[in-house]
């Protein structure tokens, strides 16, 4: 009995695969329901013209005016369609937040990596680092974001330069760790070449921590990217976007506060999703949580 214990126990663990996911899924219908979400999104921005009218045609005539077969949602103070430019800001938030999250995570991860390994060169980034982050990364954005011309460039430019310092501190911690375990210790004592080193090591130890920071970097792109279309020095004014909206709704907030209530509630749920999404997606890469049997 104690020998079939014990080979049991020492068994080799199944890695978690794609082939897992359906089943994975339905163990945990809030991930299911956040992927849907995404998926939802990301296909009404793809199909923006097939769904929407003209974001940016003025109707003074209708302005202001309520629900109609034509305008779902309604027309703001300038008799735009209020749909129409939700779709669209849909667009412009998805694009954003997944150029500053693949961005950060490249950039991020490149520096981290370097400064793990180099100690002279670690050194020099962390003070760079520590620089950077002294100064509050929406400050840092609105700051670059003056600097440079309105638009969509700009805007993910500005909010990725504050989100990388966060990234390189996260992976250069990881490596850190990695490189004092005795399987590195071992490679490098047969002289293994550290490239070899990264990319069979040091790299597969990151993808944890890595996800769930360039999630989080995401949901913070898609947030500071509303925060500078709200306040005048993100996109330009005929790019829809759902900080733009809210910023045009403020002085009509009272008599119609449901033309800021839309984007509001888009803008919570895409975050509300992304971070639960990449916060299970963390679990599930995890072989330590997956052979406690998490999933």
């Amino acid at each position: 009995m104690s020998t079939t214990h014990t080979q049991a126990t020492n068994a080799p663990q199944r890695r978690f695969t794609l082939r897992d996911l359906p089943g994975w899924f339905a163990r945990d219908p809030l991930t299911a329901i956040c992927l849907f979400i995404l998926l939802s999104l990301l296909l009404v921005a793809i199909a923006a013209p097939l769904i929407a009218g003209d974001p940016i045609k003025i109707n003074p005539a209708e302005r202001l005016s309520g629900s109609t077969p034509e305008t779902l949602w309604g027309r703001d103070h300038l008799g735009r369609d209020v749909f129409a430019r939700a779709v669209y800001g849909t667009r412009t938030s998805m694009f954003v937040g997944f150029s500053v999250a693949g961005l950060t995570t490249v950039l991020g991860v490149a520096i981290g990596i370097y400064a793990g390994m180099s100690s002279i060169g670690g050194a020099i980034i962390m003070r760079l680092n520590d620089a950077m982050m002294a100064i509050p990364a929406i400050l840092l954005a609105i700051a670059f974001a003056s600097l440079m011309n309105a638009g969509v460039l700009t805007v993910i430019i500005a909010i990725t330069i504050p989100e990388i310092p966060r990234m390189v501190r996260l992976v250069r911690s990881v490596v850190l760790g990695v490189r004092e375990q005795p399987y590195v210790r071992a490679a490098t004592s047969i002289g293994t070449s550290g490239l070899a080193m990264v990319w069979r090591h040091i790299l597969p130890n990151t993808l944890g921590p890595v996800l769930v920071q360039a999630t989080y970097a995401c949901a913070s792109a898609i947030i500071a990217s509303a925060v500078l279309s709200f306040l005048g020095v993100g996109t330009s004014p005929e790019v829809p976007s759902w900080g733009g909206m809210m910023a045009d709704a403020r002085a009509y907030f009272r008599i119609h506060p449901e033309l800021m209530a839309y984007p509001g509630a888009l803008l919570s749920v895409m975050v509300l999703a992304v971070n639960i999404l990449g916060d299970r997606l963390s679990d599930a890469l995890d072989p330590r949580k997956t052979r406690r049997g998490t999933l």
